[in-house]
């Protein structure tokens, strides 16, 4: 086992009082493989840090190491026989059971049954910790988005040494049974050729991948990549290997080729963000489900559908995960693929959609479609513009880029996009807005044809394709389909619950303030005050905070005295007496006119004088900057597919009379994901639910987080406030 605590859980202070816990033991073990955040999701359940990171007496905070030393014996007859006697000791508890899959399978006939008889009261909640997602009923499990990381790191090291010597590459990576990493990095790479153990390819896959290599560098590419997950077998059970992979290339196509075998890389390295911010989700959750569980209440598991914590019943997700083995083990893949759920069908769609079609010459459409991006730069942009050309150009349709965005359109920079438009590209994006320059843009859209618009960007976006609708009483060239995919660090884009680039930001902000702690744990009594990006929009600092375990962040929506300011003062005066003798504070850039980050720091200076010192650091564009993550160049990708996908439709709806008119309220949207699925929200409807003055929503999803920072920083909260997650049943979501 690998740890026992009672009833006193760090946080819970106001649900203990109300009696709602008290008397019950709660238990935390974990088993199975390692991997990053599972220290997260100790720390989300139960406030301390978990057992053999330093003293347990000491507060919880988020560990910059991934995985576990804690017991990893659960699942073995050995590991069941010593729970089994620990609670016949003990007397009866509940149980959050953090594990890989196989951890959550039942031990039949490893528990006395006079122990079974004497304690048949257990409640029991599990929480997924494996790499492979490997686990039916959640889109991610805990881990998976840090090996991505590991993954995609090594790729983009990989692809400029393959570029300069012209190389192909064979990248294999773990997944025995799920080829959940290897269908998401090469979806998020755009890698030529996959293997997966749910989907073996058809007999006589070595022409056909040969061929489409060959064709690859028949286009002017210098390398190929192949990914190959570890499990990966043909129609037959026979297992495809990375080695023959590599000599069958070198074979038939004489390419210069190398190996390159990622191992237990994978499993190591600082957790991401989103890794962080799960586990503590999914920790926390899984303790209100055991407070609030009665004799009767079945075991469950905690899980993530799209943007949602579900709770599902474990037997049931036990037995899909088992269905998916049988239905691979007798030939029915199609079938596997499904029981793996929506969210990885949709990944395995789009990839033979986008890596295995070729560009027709004879299905043309005759629609014309343009593609511009607006406002600041953020990451998955180029993953968005390069899924929703290369979709456009298989629908048939003609595809436009327009630089310098609506100020681009107003000045003609409109330029066709064939095959080169296929690897996608950088498209400058100024902030102009239409009705600056509206009459020029019209006599363009005429001379073009342009019959669909997408846009990608921020505010800037939304508001721009807004004034165009609003426009079409005046131009009835304006009645056209139009689509807005929302991409800005800020994600203060109405219509969806992430914005492109958000992802990758708070990354970068978490890995600049990992750095600072660790600066401030070295000079000890010192507390640093960091200031983020975002606007009004206070994402950016609530949820960075919540992962790298900030003593307070202050945005806009949430507002502040100087009560408050006095509270969290002396909050980290009494922090300072234990033995984590540092502090952080982040600030949303516009959280509050007055109380600007230079306020703070003259008060937290004045006020901690001779207990602490205290010091700023502005974040500023770094922000913008670096890779994309994983998650935003999977995201890109799909959201450029889906609506391109929803654009065609709406154009073959619209046409009438040899023209496309399109003057519907359905007919310009936001796509974006909410709670659970990809949505396309009108721009008239979202018009309503939108504060302009500070440029964001009318409400915001993510401010139910903030109960979890408060308590994560040890402040007194009251969990009447807390939203819980509910029984269901059914598949995952679509992200």
């Amino acid at each position: 086992m690998a740890s026992h605590t009672t009833a006193a859980l760090g946080g819970l202070e106001q649900l203990r009082m109300c009696g709602a816990g008290a008397g019950r033991a709660l238990a935390v073990l974990t088993s199975g493989g390692d991997a990053q955040g599972q220290h997260e999701q100790w720390r989300g359940g139960t406030g301390e840090r978990p057992p053999g990171a330093r003293s347990r007496a000491r507060r919880a905070q988020p560990s910059r190491r991934g995985g576990t030393r804690w017991d990893a014996e659960v699942g073995t007859e050995r590991g069941s026989r010593r729970r089994a006697g620990s609670r016949g000791r003990r007397g009866p508890w509940p149980c959050a059971w953090p594990g890989s899959h196989g951890s959550l399978v039942p031990s039949a006939g490893k528990i006395p049954e006079s122990v079974a008889q004497t304690y048949s009261h257990l409640n029991i909640v599990g929480l997924v910790g494996s790499i492979d997602n490997d686990f039916c009923g959640t889109d991610m499990t805990i881990g998976t988005d840090s090996a991505l990381h590991r993954i995609m790191e090594v790729i983009d090291a990989i692809t400029t040494t393959a570029q300069s010597h012209q190389r192909t590459f064979v990248l294999e990576v773990m997944g025995r049974h799920c080829g959940y990493l290897a269908l998401v990095s090469a979806l998020a790479s755009g890698a030529d050729w996959l293997f997966i153990p749910e989907s073996p390819p058809e007999d006589g896959w070595e022409n056909f991948m040969c061929e489409r290599l060959g064709e690859t560098r028949s286009r002017g590419s210098r390398l190929n990549i192949i990914i190959i997950a570890e499990g990966a077998i043909d129609r037959h059970g026979k297992p495809i290997t990375s080695t023959y992979v590599k000599d069958l290339v070198v074979q038939r196509l004489g390419f210069d080729t190398r190996v390159t075998v990622l191992g237990h890389v994978q499993r190591g390295g600082t957790p991401s963000a989103f890794d962080r911010v799960l586990s503590s989700k999914m920790g926390m959750e899984a303790v209100m489900a055991l407070l609030e569980a009665t004799p009767d209440t079945p075991a469950c598991v905690v899980s993530l559908s799209g943007n949602q914590n579900v709770r599902l019943p474990l037997m049931e997700c036990v037995q899909v995960t088992k269905d998916v083995q049988k239905a691979m083990d007798e030939k029915r893949f199609d079938e596997a693929i499904q029981l793996r759920g929506r969210s990885f069908e949709t990944n395995w769609n789009i990839y033979k959609m986008l890596a295995h079609q070729k560009v027709s010459q004879e299905k043309v459409s005759n629609f014309s479609v343009a593609i511009l991006n607006v406002g600041a730069p953020a990451a998955g942009m180029n993953a968005a513009v390069r899924s929703a050309v290369r979709t456009g150009i298989s629908q048939g349709h003609k595809v436009y880029i327009i630089h310098d965005g609506f100020e681009g359109l107003a000045k003609g920079q409109v330029r066709p996009c064939g095959g080169e438009g296929l690897h996608g590209g950088g498209v400058s994006a100024p902030r102009t807005l239409p009705k600056t320059c509206l009459e020029k843009i019209v006599e363009n859209v005429r001379a073009y044809n342009i019959q669909a618009l997408l846009v990608i960007g921020g505010f800037e976006a939304y508001e721009g394709v807004l004034q165009l609708v609003e426009a079409r009483s005046q131009y009835e060239e304006l009645c056209f389909v139009m689509c807005v995919i929302p991409a800005t660090i800020s994600n203060n884009v109405p219509g969806t619950d992430f914005s492109l680039g958000s992802d990758t930001a708070v990354n970068a902000a978490m890995e600049s303030c990992d750095r600072i702690k660790q600066s401030a744990s070295g000079t000890k009594r010192r507390v640093f005050i960091v200031e983020t990006m975002g606007g009004y929009c206070g994402y950016l600092s609530t949820v960075t905070g919540i992962a790298v375990g900030a003593d307070a962040a202050y945005v806009f929506e949430d507002p502040f005295t100087i009560h408050d300011l006095k509270a969290n003062v002396e909050h980290l005066t009494d922090k300072m007496k234990t033995d984590i003798q540092r502090g952080l504070v982040l600030r949303n850039e516009k959280s509050h006119e007055h109380y600007t980050t230079e306020f703070l720091y003259n008060l937290y200076s004045s006020e901690g004088r001779g207990i602490f010192d205290c010091r700023t650091n502005v974040l500023g564009h770094l922000q913008q900057g670096g890779a994309p993550t994983p998650f935003d160049r999977n995201y890109g990708t799909k959201l450029g597919v889906k609506a391109m996908l929803w654009m065609s439709d709406k154009l073959r709806q619209s046409y009438r009379k040899g023209r496309v008119f399109a003057n519907s309220a359905d007919s310009a949207c936001v796509i974006g994901l909410r709670k659970k699925t990809v949505a396309f929200s009108p721009v008239t409807e979202l018009q309503k639910v939108t504060d302009f003055e500070h440029r964001m929503p009318q409400e915001q999803w993510w401010l139910d987080l903030r109960l979890m920072l408060k308590m994560l920083a040890n402040y007194q909260i009251s969990l009447t406030e807390y939203v819980p997650g509910k029984m269901e049943h059914g598949r995952s979501g679509e992200v």
